[in-house]
């Protein structure tokens, strides 16, 4: 069994939505989970002809879908705004984002707030640095699309901006 025809079982289990398969041809045994919270692995365990057995080699695999929220946000009941008129700020660095220096400290912008380029919007941290996140847009901020100390992800969109 070659990696091609391995990706493609992968793919056929996830989107099938069985939580394990096991699949023994031969001198190959695999083993394919999915659907739990934790991180999922494949194994490829492969049987040499003299009967030893080789280290379990991890194979990756596409993570299962997320759970859908239950709850629906409050926001779902105004009526969708356009934003496309707005510019989005986002996050340059994977991290943790916090809106303020220090927790004594306020926060570096509000909503409502006018803005010029180059002003601080929060910081990131990544790996015990904290990372100023600046402007690059004067305008005022409509929106700040992300909860304070929540982790954020690389081109995570975190501010509206009119640029108006």
């Amino acid at each position: 069994m070659d990696l091609k025809e391995i990706q493609n079982l992968i793919k056929f289990v996830a989107k099938s939505g069985a939580s394990e398969v096991k699949l023994e041809t031969g001198d190959v045994k695999i083993t394919i989970r999915t659907g739990s919270d934790e991180k999922e692995t494949t194994v490829v365990q492969q049987v040499p002809m003299g009967g030893q057995v080789q280290p379990q080699m991890p194979v990756q695999q596409a993570p299962a879908p997320a759970p859908q929220e239950t709850a629906a946000p409050k926001e779902e009941a105004k009526p969708t705004e356009d934003t496309s008129k707005y510019v989005t700020v986002k996050s340059p660095i994977i991290g943790t984002f916090y809106r303020k220096p220090s927790p004594d400290k306020p926060v570096f912008a509000e909503v409502g707030d006018t803005i010029k380029e180059g002003d601080v919007l929060c910081v990131i941290e990544a790996m015990k640095l904290f990372n100023e996140i600046e402007s690059e847009v004067s305008g005022k901020i409509v929106k700040v699309l992300v909860d304070d100390s929540s982790p954020v992800e690389f081109d995570q969109p975190l501010f509206l901006v009119d640029p108006s």
